[in-house]
């Protein structure tokens, strides 16, 4: 069953309210700047909240620099977060030397330190490197859960309990493998799917289907054993109308889906530093 309006209300306020911030700066704001990167599959986004826990500034870059959840073009990540850094600077007033980032979780010690070392190498000092279901809870602050956040290549799961992540991990499986199925199926080219996926999903889920049912099967394989928590979709790639009934069905769980599921993890990011 799909749960979509009562968990959460604070964080659903928060989004809507940080989406606002889309390279549109708050004129003012709490005390100190706290700077979060997200590196994506499909994007890099960079989050910005103050010492209230409220959102500054959202922007982001599309950018291929990363793929199941590791960083496979390290130059061109450094290139996008000095892009991003440059243009917060350019839309706050302020110079940003520190920031934190997340890694999937599960992914091995290397791959983590990849995303600290993009940081440090664009100027900024990484004071924060967590999962990136840790940093989803974050802004979800939910107690006891399944987090899922769902990217371009990957599906990290995280198993919430006493508000702590105690179980989960990553498997392929994600944005782009519907991108694939949907170009396959209408025998178009890739980035004419992705547009069709985003713009017009909801009427193309028939074909998407068994790539949504894939991530199911991937949440199921990684939250075996607490099968009674509701499941909550963090992540880009299941903004689909229709994805998460997909999801709920196959489950046989309550799914809770989220507006701008996009920003969670990037603005949890920055809010684990407050």
């Amino acid at each position: 069953m799909i749960v979509d309006t009562a968990p959460a209300p604070s964080a659903r306020r928060f989004l809507k309210a940080g989406v606002a911030r889309f390279r549109a700066p708050a004129k003012a704001w709490t005390g100190e700047l706290h700077c979060g990167v997200d590196l994506g599959t499909a994007s890099v986004v960079l989050a910005v909240v103050d010492d209230a826990d409220q959102p500054v500034l959202l922007d982001a870059v599309p950018a291929g620099v990363v793929r199941d959840g590791v960083v496979v073009d390290f130059h061109g990540a450094v290139e996008v977060v000095l892009e991003l850094r440059a243009a917060a600077e350019r839309y706050l007033g302020v110079a940003f030397t520190e920031a934190a980032t997340a890694y999937p979780p599960g992914v091995g010690i290397e791959e983590s330190r990849a995303c600290r070392f993009v940081l440090e190498a664009a100027g900024l000092e990484c004071i924060g490197l967590l999962d990136e279901v840790s940093a989803a809870n974050a802004l979800l602050q939910l107690d006891d859960a399944v987090v899922v956040d769902v990217g371009g290549g990957s599906t990290g799961v995280g198993v919430i309990a006493g508000g702590e992540v105690v179980a989960g991990g990553d498997l392929p499986g994600g944005g782009h493998q519907l991108d694939l199925i949907l170009a396959g199926a209408l025998h178009i080219p890739l980035e004419e799917a992705e547009r069709l996926k985003r713009e017009r999903g909801g009427e193309y889920m028939h074909v998407l289907r068994p790539g949504i049912e894939r991530v199911a099967v991937n949440v199921a394989r990684l939250s075996a054993g607490y099968e009674s928590l509701p499941v909550h979709l963090a992540g880009g790639a299941l903004m689909l109308p229709g994805a998460g009934d997909v999801v709920a069905g196959y489950l046989g769980r309550d799914v809770v889906e989220y507006d701008h599921a996009l920003y969670i993890t990037p603005f949890g990011i920055a809010r684990s530093l407050t």
